[in-house]
């Protein structure tokens, strides 16, 4: 019966969703891998906005786009490369093997069911949800 238990908490732990994420680690992030691009204000309009082929869109109006709730798996997809945006002239993630790490945190999805990412991505994406405009 012991085994049993700690088998069930063990497990239980290794599913929970952690949602606690390093905001200030993520806006650090952001000035060094995304505003080139994204801008440091996260607008769109970085140095390099313009060399691109699709102009990268206001990060801080994801949510109010999407009908007020922040769009966690398309954006979670988008940075570690599962979902690739051809525009940066490769796939995301620019700097790939930065992101990509061990994918150790696990982020809640609007369906309840977990999505594990690296700590990196999950800092990242924690500052892009800070950053939402609320209309």
């Amino acid at each position: 019966m012991r085994h049993i238990t700690a088998c069930l908490v063990l497990f239980g732990l290794t599913v929970t969703p952690v949602m606690a994420q390093d905001v200030d680690q993520g806006h650090a992030l952001f000035q060094t891998h995304c505003a080139t691009c994204h801008g440091a204000d996260a607008k769109g309009q970085g140095p390099l906005a313009s060399a691109l082929v699709l102009q990268p869109v206001d990060l801080t109006t994801l949510a109010a786009v999407h009908g007020g709730a922040f769009p966690l798996e398309t954006v979670l997809k988008r940075i570690d490369g599962t979902d690739p945006l051809v525009s940066h002239g490769s796939p995301m993630p620019v700097y790939g093997p930065y992101f990509e790490g061990v994918a150790n945190t696990a982020m809640k999805l609007p369906n309840g069911q977990p999505m594990l990412v690296s700590e990196p991505i999950a800092d990242l994406v924690g500052y892009l949800m800070s950053l939402q405009i609320t209309q």
